[in-house]
């Protein structure tokens, strides 16, 4: 018996290392991983340049208090928020600690202003915001929410965009708006522009903080630095991981001067956030993804993998109902007839593919950036022989 406690349905493959787009097992099979560890490898496996800034740092500092200041940290947050929004930024180790992170500040925001009693936040069906209690809270997953009751009071959950329905749920007790601009686990839904400036109005209009959950759409995955620029709308509070450490654990909360009016020293920590391996991996990171051209890329090979994936549901429209998502972020919605984003996944392992599925029976699709068309039409290949093999 495994001493593991059995939270995920880990497959028999034992993954031994894993070289650009590819893993490799311990019988010395190759996979094409169009799942880059659920979003997180953004520049695929061991990239020279971040494993050398990560060989480095190792050699100097692993860990330093957060009462320290150090060289790594001022840069990353420098960078960070010249490409951003924000104007601050807080560091922890993962999306789910970003979130919390936001959701606090919101709070914080308007208890600085007067108005302690604005704690409550819209939040979207079909939202997925992390594992913690107030992260599921806020979430529509009832998988993960299941047996944990009473979940956290301040969360009124709306249709995921439906802008009258978010104009009812404002109340006197309402303090934010969090939305994932683009849904990942909810089955990749994209919030129209129309949609996404309309939250912003709302919230400008109503005195409330608009909360933007990027973890998994965020850099640079959707061919946008972040999704929800290309609605030309900013956020007041971002949360920001996976994609931003390429597999280190790292984690951000970006904001804005105003929205952080409420944090002070001592009312917000992370042992771990913003330790100098982890702000040596950022910055080697953004590094390659500020290399001329790198949003280009993604957002051509973006269309090029979404075009191959029509192309494949017109094929087999027995399967595939329809093709969603933006840049290297797509999904493809089964039929429910005769296989399922499970079966799909399991075949697709087994001809060394790997994808991952999402809510509503959607299979998705979230390569690395750094794919190149050839990638492609070795993932779509395989995907047309097990596709076959259902006709």
């Amino acid at each position: 018996m495994s001493s593991i406690l059995p939270v995920y349905r880990r497959s028999n493959i034992v993954i031994t290392r894993g070289q650009g787009v590819y893993l490799y097992s311990d019988d010395g099979k190759r996979y094409l991983d169009f799942a880059s560890g659920i979003g997180v490898n953004a520049l695929g496996h061991c990239h020279p340049h971040v494993v050398a800034a990560m060989k480095a740092q190792a050699d100097t500092l692993w860990h330093c208090s957060n009462m320290y200041r150090t060289e790594g940290l001022e840069r990353f947050a420098d960078r960070l928020t010249e490409l951003s929004f924000a104007d601050k930024i807080f560091f922890c180790s993962t999306g789910s600690e970003a979130v919390e992170c936001g959701l606090k500040i919101i709070r914080k925001y308007h208890d600085a202003n007067g108005q302690p009693e604005r704690y409550r936040v819209i939040t979207m069906s079909g939202g997925f915001h992390g594992r913690t209690l107030a992260c599921i809270s806020a979430g529509g997953n009832d998988i993960a929410r299941n047996g944990y009751e009473p979940l956290l009071d301040g969360f009124d959950r709306v249709p995921f965009g439906d802008l009258d329905a978010v104009r009812t749920a404002i109340g006197p007790q309402t303090a934010g708006i969090l939305i994932e601009p683009v849904q990942g686990e909810g089955g990749i839904h994209v919030a129209s522009r129309d949609f996404l400036s309309g939250l912003r109005d709302l919230a400008d209009r109503h005195g409330l903080l608009l909360f933007c959950d990027e973890v998994q759409c965020g850099m640079g995955r959707t061919g946008h630095w972040f999704a929800h620029e290309r609605a030309g709308i900013a956020p007041d509070i971002m949360s920001v991981a996976k994609g931003i450490g390429n597999g280190f654990p790292l984690g951000a909360c970006f904001v804005t001067n105003e929205a952080a009016k409420g944090m002070v020293p001592g009312s917000h920590g992370s042992t771990y956030g913003s330790n100098p391996m982890a702000m040596a991996v950022g910055n080697a990171v953004l590094d390659v993804m500020l290399e001329p051209g790198f949003l280009d890329h993604v957002d051509a090979i973006g269309s090029q993998l979404h075009d191959e994936l029509q192309k494949l549901a017109g094929n087999f429209p027995h399967l595939f109902s329809e093709v969603r998502g933006l840049g290297l972020m797509q999904g493809l919605q089964m039929c429910g007839g005769k296989a399922s984003a499970r079966d799909m996944v399991d075949r697709l392992r087994e001809k060394q593919l790997f994808v991952t599925a999402a809510e509503g029976d959607v299979l998705r699709i979230l390569p690395p950036l750094v794919i190149t068309g050839q990638h492609v039409h070795e993932a779509l290949a395989i995907m047309q022989a097990v596709c076959k093999e259902w006709q």
